[in-house]
C-alpha cells in the first residue's frame, strides 16, 4: 500500500510543472482574448449603432445598400449582411446563411466557454499539488519549504480564477452581441422573403 501511495504522490507532484505551464499559456491566451474583445467592441460601437437606427428608418433594400459603404473588417455582421444581399433572391441560401452565422457564433463562444472551465480547473490542480509537499514540510518542521509551496498554491489559484473570469466576462458580452446580430439578420432575411 505504501508503494501505491508513494507512486500517487510522485505522480501528482510531477504534474505541477505541466499544470503551471498550461496556466501560463492560457493566461497569455486570455490576455490575447481581451485584446481581440476590445477590438471587436470598438468595431461594433462604430457600426452597429448606425445599423439599428438605419434598419428602423429605411426599407430593407435601402438598408442593404447602405451596408456597402461599411468596411467588413472584423465585423461579422457586415460580412453576413453582404452575403445575404448577394443571395437575396434565394430563400434556401438565406436560411443556410443564418445557420452558418449560428455555427460561427457557437465557435467563437466556445473559446470563452473553454476558458471559463479550464482556468479554475488548472488553478485548483495548481493549488492542490503543492499542498502535499507543504504538509510534508510542516510535519518535518521545514517552514521555508512549506511557505514556498503555499506561495505556488495561492499563485496558481489566482491565475486560474483570472483566466476563468476573463472567459466568463467575454462570454456574457459576446452572447448579447450575437443575439443582437442574429435579431438583425433574421429581420433582414424575413423581410427579403416577404418581398419575393
Amino acid at each position: 500500500m505504501e508503494q501505491i501511495t508513494n507512486l500517487l504522490y510522485w505522480l501528482s507532484t510531477g504534474l505541477l510543472v505541466p499544470v503551471t505551464v498550461f496556466l501560463l499559456f492560457f493566461f497569455a491566451k486570455s490576455l490575447l482574448m481581451i485584446g481581440g474583445f476590445y477590438g471587436t467592441y470598438i468595431s461594433r460601437a462604430k457600426t452597429n449603432m448606425k445599423f439599428n437606427k438605419n434598419i428602423e428608418n429605411m426599407s430593407i433594400d435601402e438598408f442593404l445598400d447602405s451596408i456597402t459603404a461599411v468596411k467588413e473588417g472584423e465585423n461579422t455582421l457586415v460580412l453576413f449582411l453582404n452575403k445575404i444581399k448577394n443571395n437575396s433572391t434565394k430563400p434556401i441560401m438565406l436560411d443556410k446563411l443564418l445557420g452558418d452565422y449560428e455555427i460561427l457564433a457557437d465557435k467563437v463562444l466556445g473559446q470563452s466557454k473553454f476558458m471559463v472551465k479550464i482556468g479554475p480547473m488548472l488553478g485548483l490542480m495548481g493549488t492542490l499539488i503543492p499542498m502535499g509537499p507543504a504538509l510534508v514540510g510542516l510535519a518535518t518542521g521545514d517552514i521555508s519549504s512549506m511557505a514556498s509551496n503555499m506561495q505556488v498554491a495561492f499563485a496558481t489559484t489566482v491565475v486560474g480564477v483570472i483566466i476563468g473570469a476573463i472567459g466568463f466576462i467575454t462570454l456574457q458580452v459576446k452572447q448579447r452581441w450575437f443575439a443582437d446580430d442574429m435579431n438583425i439578420l433574421e429581420y433582414v432575411v424575413e423581410s427579403l422573403k416577404e418581398q419575393n
